[in-house]
């Protein structure tokens, strides 16, 4: 805890069929792993159907209900926690990027569902209700294949899931059509997986279009015409975003966490944080203890 945020490998837990995937009622995950009540980070894709229970959950210091028929998905870094006001249940599957990527053809076939995006605001949603009968079923026959060891097994795991994807992308298409994604949408794609790796030391996005090989002018454009923003303010965001996931850890000052962003002193990094933010990183600190 004292050198940040705890971070969960797919390791920590108790296999389910192999160690790239962990499926689980959720009440029983809920109360077996306590300490992921607080505040922490996967190193995995996670996913979570509610079928009953109240509460909150914060997903990157956003904070969203907890209700039967709320299904969510997280990417690999996002910082999480719950708070439930009454006993709750679902489904939960983990699962690494490589259990897919053995299976499908397209290594980027996931971000082609809305709520794979990290973009989108559909990574969080309720179900119409009639839709509830068909996911539980589809979840109830991946919690079965767990006891299945036959040679098909695995990959009837990974069927069901991309069979609970497409109902809720179904749902979701009503308000938001997803189509094959164009070159400046896998461009983007690639431009956010370097600012993952990179955005400590490359703050500019000139240093990322010369990565991706194409002039700043086209990375800026392709950016404000898909996001609204420019290529810079993604790039910030994703500053401003790591710094508020180390200001929610107390045994970290002000002094080191700019140390660890690589700003040139604690004074530029307060103002460069009030800037994008609206107020210093104690007062956001403080808000958020």
């Amino acid at each position: 805890m004292k050198k940040g945020i705890p971070v969960y490998d797919i390791n920590t837990f108790g296999a389910y069929k192999n160690e790239a995937i962990i499926v689980s009622r959720f009440g029983h995950y809920a109360k077996k792993y306590q300490h992921f009540h607080s505040a922490h980070r996967h190193s995995f894709y996670h996913m979570v159907y509610f079928t009953k229970g109240s509460g909150t959950q914060t997903i990157d210091f956003k904070q969203y209900p907890v209700l039967p028929g709320l299904i969510y998905f997280m990417t690999p870094g996002q910082v999480h926690s719950w708070s439930f006001t009454d006993e709750v249940d679902g489904y939960l599957i983990n699962f690494s990027e490589a259990h897919f990527n053995s299976f499908l053809f397209d290594p980027l076939y996931l971000h082609n569902f809305i709520f794979f995006a990290e973009l989108s605001s559909g990574a969080i949603c309720v179900l119409p209700e009639d839709s509830w009968g068909k996911i539980n079923e589809l979840f109830e026959d991946i919690l079965k294949e767990g006891e299945n060891t036959d040679l098909y097994s695995e990959d009837m795991v990974r069927i069901l899931m991309l069979k609970i994807f497409i109902q809720v992308a179904r749902v979701l298409n009503l308000k938001h059509p997803v189509h094959q994604l164009s070159y400046n949408q896998t461009l983007l794609y690639s431009f956010k997986k370097l600012i993952e790796t990179h955005f400590i030391a490359y703050r500019f996005p000139k240093q990322y279009a010369e990565l991706l090989h194409i002039t700043p002018n086209h990375l800026n454009a392709a950016t404000n015409n898909h996001l609204g923003i420019s290529a810079g303010q993604l790039i910030r965001n994703r500053v401003i975003l790591e710094a508020k996931r180390l200001l929610i850890n107390m045994e970290l000052s002000v002094a080191a966490i700019s140390d660890k962003l690589a700003f040139n002193d604690q004074s530029y990094f307060v103002k460069f944080f009030k800037k994008n933010v609206g107020v210093t990183p104690d007062k956001f600190r403080k808000q958020n203890r």
